[in-house]
């Protein structure tokens, strides 16, 4: 798969927010149409709502690991372990990265700069999305 990191960057230009910009770019390759995922995952940007909580851009791609690991069984759902390991697996690497997965604190001032903006946490979680999700050991 080519990397659509840059593609996230575009839609958080086009006004996509964070949680959008990554759970949108990718969603074709998991057969849900873009309006579906944006729609749903909207309310997750800006730290769900208010930039107090997780990283939505964090939050977009959690939603992409269960679009991909769920089995979607309503009657004997039998995936919940695969996805946690999957999303568990995605909250360390991006943590490891960023030092946090809450808002507030990715974007904390810091000797007058802030620690990380909106773009370093879309493009951490698309890369990390493409690592664990679409990777050559995914094929």
């Amino acid at each position: 798969m080519e990397s659509r990191v840059e593609s996230t960057l575009v839609k958080r230009e086009k006004g996509y927010n964070c949680a959008q910009a990554v759970a949108c770019t990718y969603c074709d390759l998991l057969g849900v149409d873009e309006k579906t995922v944006f729609k749903a995952i909207e309310g997750f940007g800006a730290g769900m709502g208010c930039m107090e909580g997780a990283c939505g851009a964090l939050a977009g791609a959690v939603l992409l690991a269960g679009l991909k690991c769920s089995d979607g069984d309503l009657d004997a759902p039998k995936s919940k372990g695969k996805t946690y390991q999957v999303t568990k697996e995605m909250v360390k690497r991006f943590q490891d990265k960023g030092g946090s997965i809450v808002c507030k604190d990715l974007k904390a001032t810091v000797d007058g700069k802030q620690r990380y903006d909106c773009a370093d946490c879309i493009k951490d979680a698309a890369r990390i999305v493409e690592e664990l999700l679409f990777g050559e050991e995914n094929e």
